[in-house]
C-alpha cells in the first residue's frame, strides 16, 4: 500500500499559547480509513487544519501524494482533497444541489461554467448519499442530519482521493451517524477514498476505521491499527477516565464509568479485556 499522507515531526502553537501538536509523525496508506480522537484541546481539529494547509506547521513536513503540502497551489489541492467541516447552519439561500455543484468549480472550464461531465458527478454524489430527492430544496430547510449527507456529496462531487472530515456525526442521532458512517465506509471500499475524520465517538471508530491517530492533551500521541490503538489501558491513559471493555456480537465497545455510575460494573465483566 502506497503512503498518500505523510507528517513528519510535526509542531504546531497559536501565537505564545502552549503547543498543541509536538514532534508528531504519522503515515497514510492510499485507500485507508483513519479515525482522528481525542480528549477536547489535543489538537484534532488543529491538525485537520494543517493538513488541508488552512494553517502552517511551526516545525515539520506534511507530504501529500509524495509532494510537500506548501507546493501544491489552491487548485491543485482541491483536486487531491475534500473537506467537510463541522455541520453548521447557511446563511444564504443556495439549495442542495448548487451546494454540491460549488465542489466542481476547480474543474470548470476557461468560460468558469459547468459542463456535463460536471453535471454528471453532482448527480453522482447525490445518488451515493440518497439525496437526489431533495436536490432543489433551498439547503437551510434541511434537517442537521440531510445537511451532513449534503456536504459529504459536496465533498465526493470534488472527485478527491482524499476526504478530510471534522466531526462529521456531530450532534446527529445514532441513525443518522451510523447513517454517515457507512455513507464513508461505501466511498473507500467502493471508490478507495483516503478518509481522515476526526471523531469523538470511540466505538464508531472500533467499528469503521482502519486505524486510529489517538492524540493525548499533554501532546502524546498513538497511532496504528485500530485493535491496537484503541486499548482499555489507552482509552484510560489519554482520556483519564474509568472505562469498561468489552465486546459485544465480536465487536470491540467501550463504556465510560463516572463515579456516580448505576449499579452494573460487572454487566461487561465476562467479555472484559
Amino acid at each position: 500500500m502506497s503512503t498518500i499522507i505523510r507528517v513528519d515531526n510535526l509542531s504546531f502553537s497559536y501565537r505564545q499559547e502552549r503547543t498543541i501538536l509536538k514532534d508528531l509523525s504519522f503515515e497514510v496508506g492510499a485507500g485507508t480509513f483513519l479515525a482522528i480522537a481525542g480528549p477536547n484541546g489535543a489538537g484534532k481539529t488543529t491538525l485537520l487544519n494543517l493538513l488541508c494547509g488552512q494553517l502552517a506547521a511551526k516545525t515539520g513536513v506534511i507530504e501529500v501524494d509524495s509532494a510537500p503540502l506548501k507546493s501544491y497551489g489552491i487548485q491543485a489541492l482541491a483536486e487531491k482533497m475534500a473537506v467537510v467541516r463541522q455541520e453548521f447552519v447557511p446563511v444564504f439561500g443556495f439549495s442542495v444541489i448548487e451546494t454540491v455543484m460549488m465542489a466542481r468549480t476547480a474543474y470548470f472550464g476557461d468560460f468558469g461554467f459547468e459542463t456535463e461531465a460536471d453535471r454528471e458527478k453532482v448527480k453522482e454524489a447525490l445518488r451515493a448519499t440518497d439525496t437526489t430527492e431533495f436536490a432543489s430544496r433551498p439547503l437551510g430547510d434541511l434537517s442537521g442530519g440531510e445537511r451532513q449527507l449534503v456536504f459529504i456529496a459536496r465533498a465526493l462531487a470534488q472527485d478527491t482521493p482524499i476526504l478530510l472530515l471534522d466531526e462529521p456525526t456531530n450532534f446527529l442521532d445514532m441513525r443518522h451517524q451510523v447513517g454517515i458512517y457507512d455513507l464513508l465506509k461505501t466511498a473507500q471500499l467502493d471508490r478507495h477514498k483516503t478518509i481522515l475524520a476526526v471523531t469523538h465517538d470511540i466505538n464508531l471508530a472500533s467499528q469503521y476505521c482502519d486505524e486510529v491517530l489517538l492524540l493525548g492533551a499533554d501532546g502524546s500521541y498513538h497511532s496504528g491499527p485500530t485493535a491496537e490503538v484503541l486499548s482499555k489501558k489507552q482509552i484510560e491513559r489519554v482520556f483519564g477516565v474509568e472505562a469498561l471493555t468489552g465486546r459485544i456480537g465480536g465487536r470491540r465497545v467501550f463504556v465510560p464509568l463516572g463515579k456516580h455510575a448505576k449499579p452494573g460494573r460487572d454487566a461487561l465483566k465476562n467479555g472484559e479485556e
